[in-house]
């Protein structure tokens, strides 16, 4: 698996101009594999997404090293995830920033990814059962917030909560959707489109 692993940073994202040597590094330890349902093991370091239940997905590597790469991540900072899912982005975070917070609005799989983390190591990660839509304000303010669900836009609640000088990367839209990065500065708001993508849809909560 480790020789995969090495082939899919090699052939999947460094090829296609995913440069940042942490994030690169962080794609390499962490073992993919480990967060995907048994039938589709087989399939972990391929090009795309794949099925984790409940009508979510684990993102394509490709993506996930694009998004972190956004992030702009040097070590220090306080992340905030909304869509857990199965928790690789979440230990891809763990290795590039000091605390790492994910909602995940699915109970089994925050469960989930929770025993997975623990069992595999990841400790500064806290997940919690919630609604993405509001955030972790108790948390806030976070200097890094990715979406790993498409919502039709940003939530304002997810912008409130950024730090100054903190950077949002997520999808945005319904059936075309913006991979965007959001940037804070003294209070004003930079959006930038960085390329198109297909997420699963953000859920709201019942609320």
């Amino acid at each position: 698996m480790e020789r995969l692993r090495e082939l899919m940073v090699k052939n999947q994202i460094e090829a296609r101009g995913v440069s940042d040597l942490r994030v690169l590094e962080a794609m390499r330890k962490v073992e993919r594999h480990k967060f995907i349902p048994g039938h589709h093991v087989a399939s972990a370091y391929e090009d795309h997404p794949l099925p984790i239940g409940h009508g979510q997905t684990i993102s394509q590597p490709y993506i996930v090293a694009l998004m972190t790469e956004l992030c702009e991540l040097k070590g220090n900072e306080k992340v905030l995830e909304i869509g857990t899912g199965s928790g690789y982005q979440a230990a891809i975070f763990s290795l590039l920033a000091k605390q790492v917070y994910s909602i995940e609005i699915v109970d089994p799989l925050a469960k989930s990814a929770r025993q997975k983390l623990k069992e595999l190591g990841y400790h500064n990660i806290e997940i919690r059962t919630g609604d993405g839509y509001l955030g972790w304000p108790e948390k806030a303010p976070f200097d890094v917030i990715m979406l790993t669900a498409s919502p039709p836009k940003i939530p304002q609640t997810l912008i409130d909560q950024l730090a100054d000088g903190g950077i949002l990367v997520a999808p945005e839209g319904d059936f075309t959707q913006e991979l965007i990065k959001i940037t804070k500065n003294k209070g004003t708001i930079t959006k930038k489109t960085v390329t198109y993508v297909r997420f699963v849809p953000m859920i709201r909560g019942s609320e």
